[in-house]
C-alpha cells in the first residue's frame, strides 16, 4: 500500500513539476529571466572565463532549449573589458542543444555523457557540429565540485530529488 502510494505521488510529481515550471516560467518577464541567466552562467562559468576555455563562442550563438518547461535562449562571450557571457532570445543559432530538464541535470552534473544522451535521442543538438563538439566538451570538463558552492549544491540538490523520485515511480513497477 505505501509502496503504491509513493509510486502514485512520486509519478505525479515527475509529470506535474515540469508543467508548473513552464506556467511559472511564462509569467516572469523575459528580460528579468535573461537577467537571472546571464548571472548564474557567468557566476557558474567564471573559471572558464577567466582563463579562455570559452573563446571559441565569442561571435557565435549557442542556443539552449529546454523542452519539458519552455525556457531556451542563447548565450555568446562578449570580450569588451573582460570575457563574460552574455545571453539573448533563442534567433538564429549557430548551434542549439535542446533536451527536458532531467537530462540536462545529468549533463550538468557529469552523471551522464552528453554522446550517449544524444544516441538515446534524448538530446539534440543541431547547427554546427564542431561548436557543438567544442561545448560538448567544455561540458565534461567542469566538474561539479569546481563550481560556486550554491550552484554546485543547487544542482546536487535537484539531482538528488530527481533520482529519488524516479526510483520511487517505478518500484512498484518492477516488484
Amino acid at each position: 500500500m505505501l509502496n503504491g502510494l509513493q509510486q502514485s505521488l512520486s509519478t505525479k510529481i515527475l509529470t506535474s513539476a515540469p508543467v508548473m515550471t513552464r506556467h511559472s516560467l511564462a509569467i516572469i518577464p523575459k528580460r528579468f529571466k535573461r537577467e537571472v541567466i546571464t548571472k548564474l552562467i557567468n557566476l557558474a562559468l567564471e573559471k572558464q572565463l577567466s582563463e579562455g576555455e570559452m573563446d571559441f563562442i565569442a561571435g557565435k550563438w549557442l542556443g539552449i532549449k529546454v523542452l519539458d518547461i519552455g525556457l531556451d535562449f542563447a548565450i555568446s562571450i562578449s570580450q569588451v573589458i573582460q570575457p563574460k557571457v552574455v545571453v539573448r532570445e533563442l534567433n538564429q543559432t549557430d548551434v542549439t542543444f535542446s533536451g527536458n530538464m532531467p537530462e540536462l541535470l545529468l549533463i550538468a552534473s557529469g552523471k551522464e555523457d552528453p554522446d550517449s544522451l544524444f544516441f538515446q535521442r534524448k538530446l539534440l543538438i543541431e547547427g554546427d557540429t564542431e561548436l557543438g563538439l567544442e561545448a560538448k566538451n567544455l561540458l565534461l570538463s567542469i566538474e561539479l565540485d569546481t563550481l560556486p558552492k550554491p550552484i554546485g549544491v543547487a544542482i546536487g540538490k535537484l539531482l538528488f530529488s530527481l533520482e529519488t523520485l524516479q526510483a520511487k515511480a517505478a518500484i512498484v513497477k518492477i516488484a
